[in-house]
């Protein structure tokens, strides 16, 4: 449950409720002005929670709170904003008929996943149609966030991420609120950034809980629409390290039962990061890091492959010098480690028959 907020809190939130209001108002008479308001508005409630604003918002119970959420992430205004609505349903009203009348400008949905992501879980919404135009535009809205994060290897949205996978993905009386069409999407959605914010260890729950699909006769169970989005991901990640973190959590597919037609698309993905050039360009240690998940995953033919992807280097002569002083650079490493390795052991070993 949201904390409850006190008499001097409230009126700080009160406050920042007024100035969202100003804002979106501005944006709603200024159509010109509109997207850069909501773009502003946007990086405003996506902020970390200030020091000054911690002393007001927070009291000294909640110390622990006001440094890290239950999540182990940074609070922002969003999260304090989010828990505010739920408590105070009334106040955040006004907020929320203007980001309805603003729904076609590109930020609207973020600011509306972002702000409102707990009260569509919280509230009673009778009218059909307006819960499924929250429930989309809440998915809408997230995947915008979490792309965002994706895109600049950071985890300032991991709070909204982890409330809709545990409090609603792996809660069956919340996830069923909202329409089966909106649970489908929502599945998909956590599917692609499940291993981005470190929840693989969710992952058996998680599609324990997947919503039956109409078309789940063409494109297999749970695991094989789970595997089917992550292959699609990982083809339009261009960041390094987002991509590495990616191979490196995907050990945990071992021993899921796919579809042959599953398995092979996730092989095909996979060996498409082990060659230099395109189609996607990978780094040496995304292709390192592939080629690890690659015999991680699917033991059986390790070595023919290895061969094969030998021969076809050879029929591209510019690549290698590259590889030959990769290959230098690693013979000289193993060789100065296991040295260090030599010489340390032994003079642990004279130091131990020392006498004292």
């Amino acid at each position: 449950m949201p904390p409850e907020t006190t008499p001097r809190d409230s009126a700080y939130l009160d406050a920042l409720v007024i100035e969202i209001q100003k804002k979106l108002q501005r944006a709603l008479a200024s159509a010109s002005q509109s997207p850069n308001l909501l773009q502003e508005l946007f990086a405003d409630i996506a902020l970390e929670v200030d020091d000054r604003a911690k002393d007001i918002i927070f009291s000294k119970k909640d110390a622990i709170s006001a440094e890290d959420s239950r999540y182990g992430c940074p609070v922002c205004f969003y999260n304090v904003l989010a828990d505010y609505f739920v408590c105070t349903p009334q106040n955040g009203k006004s907020v929320l008929d203007l980001i309805v009348q603003l729904w076609s400008q590109s930020f609207a949905s973020s600011i509306f996943a972002l702000l409102f992501h707990k009260w569509m879980f919280e509230v009673q919404l009778d009218n059909p149609e307006v819960l499924l135009r929250y429930s989309l535009a809440l998915i809408q809205g997230a995947t915008n966030v979490f792309w965002i994060d994706n895109q600049t290897n950071a985890r300032r949205f991991s709070n909204l991420f982890h409330y809709l996978l545990e409090e609603v993905a792996l809660d069956s009386e919340r996830a069923n609120k909202i329409p089966p069409q909106a649970q489908r999407d929502l599945f998909i959605l956590l599917s692609r950034f499940i291993f981005f914010y470190d929840s693989a260890d969710k992952l058996e729950i998680f599609l324990k809980q997947f919503p039956d699909f109409p078309n789940a006769s063409l494109i297999g169970g749970a695991s094989d629409i789970f595997v089917t989005e992550l292959a699609d991901q990982l083809q339009t990640l261009k960041v390094e390290p987002v991509l590495l973190h990616y191979l490196t959590q995907m050990k945990v597919l071992r021993g899921v039962e796919l579809r042959t037609t599953t398995s092979t698309r996730l092989k095909t993905c996979l060996y498409s990061f082990t060659t230099p050039g395109g189609p996607m360009y990978p780094t040496r240690a995304v292709r390192h890091a592939a080629w690890d998940a690659l015999d991680f995953l699917f033991p059986v033919g390790k070595h023919p492959r290895h061969i094969i992807s030998f021969l076809f280097r050879l029929l591209y002569p510019w690549y290698w010098p590259s590889s030959c002083w990769s290959f230098l650079l690693s013979c000289i490493q193993a060789v100065l480690l296991s040295l260090y390795g030599f010489i340390f052991s032994r003079w642990a070993k004279l130091t131990k028959t020392k006498p004292s």
